[in-house]
């Protein structure tokens, strides 16, 4: 697994090929290419895993707790979640 952000599926954005959605990260909407994994569907309340930009993985809940909480465990500088 990379480095990446959990965020969900809003609703997919027309035009761009279909390779655009909006996606709520952390509360801000925010323009994600889905374009890497042509194989995949999105629709809303899907969640999703981003990295640069881009959706890397397409994600249940449990999966964008665990890439949240090992964001938050790299920013703490330590093994030990605070």
């Amino acid at each position: 697994m990379c480095l990446g952000i959990p965020g969900q599926v809003l609703h997919m954005l027309d035009g761009y090929g279909g390779q655009l959605a909006l996606v709520d990260v952390a509360g801000e909407p925010r323009k994600v290419n889905v374009g890497m994994l042509p194989e995949e569907t999105f629709e809303a309340g899907d969640w999703v895993v981003i990295h640069m930009g881009f959706v890397v993985e397409k994600t249940d809940r449990a999966g964008a707790d665990a890439a949240l909480e090992g964001l938050k465990l790299m920013g703490s500088g330590s093994e030990d979640p605070p």
